[in-house]
């Protein structure tokens, strides 16, 4: 069970932890930080800010480290980086190490979500990879012959039987209530796979078979009202891009 609790002796009553408390569930009490436990989120923002020390979070298993700076991004290097990136849909048969597998996860783990519900969680198609693309294979080449018009794009797609997954070695389908959480701890993921060197599609198409497909769900093991919000294939890169592509101008309103 998640708890703040703070150490009186180091609490030196400063009140930061009490202006950044979103639930504005802590108050000064005789120059002391005192927590009321009633709107508390569990965001450890609390904790974070605290110069003393004071604060401790309960409940979690990972650690809190320590830092005098946050890591900043160079902008230029960062709008290059999304600049030059291309969805990749041709990979090399080499496997993903499981450290950057690892790393892809903590990504997702560490994005923001919704009043901290931290609702997202993820399935790693292993042994089970082929077996689920050759049911959305099969469902795909279904619609395609009964001439149903549910996906449009699919009438000049050739359904192969990597079509999915564009024989990558790692697929990632991350699942989560809030599409918005689940959406920013993707993007998290998609950063980390391509600083690592390794290229990502986002699989719309699979996702979708993921959601109608029963038969998926049973292959993987899981319950049938599972839903994903997107699904990550993974892996090295078997092309190269030379240039930037083409994209219409922002549209914003400015009032």
């Amino acid at each position: 069970m998640n708890k703040v609790i703070i150490d009186s002796e180091k609490c030196i009553g400063c009140g930061l932890c009490v202006k950044d408390c979103v639930g504005f569930d802590i108050s000064l009490l005789d120059n002391k930080a005192v927590p009321a436990g009633l709107s508390c989120i569990k965001c450890g923002h609390c904790e974070a800010i605290c110069p003393n020390g004071a604060v401790t979070l309960t409940g979690y298993e990972d650690e809190v480290e320590e830092f005098t700076e946050q890591t900043r991004l160079n902008p230029q290097e960062l709008l290059s980086a999304i600049k030059t990136r291309r969805t990749i849909r041709q990979f090399t048969p080499e496997p993903v190490d499981q450290k950057i597998v690892d790393m892809i996860i903590e990504a997702g783990r560490l994005a923001p979500t919704g009043t901290n519900a931290q609702g997202t969680s993820y399935i790693i198609l292993q042994s089970k990879k082929k077996a689920c693309e050759e049911i959305a294979v099969k469902m795909f080449r279904k619609v395609l012959s009964a001439g149903k018009k549910i996906i449009p794009q699919l009438k000049s797609m050739k359904i192969d039987d990597d079509f999915f997954f564009k024989k990558a070695p790692l697929v990632i389908v991350i699942l989560g209530k809030d599409k918005v959480s689940t959406s920013l701890a993707a993007q998290n993921m998609a950063f980390m796979a391509e600083a690592n060197g390794l290229g990502v599609l986002f699989s719309g198409f699979f996702t979708t078979c993921f959601n109608i497909s029963r038969k998926i769900k049973k292959t993987i093991g899981i319950n049938k009202k599972t839903k994903a919000v997107t699904t990550l294939v993974i892996g090295h890169p078997a092309v190269k891009y030379h240039r930037t592509s083409h994209r219409n101008n922002a549209k914003v309103i400015q009032s």
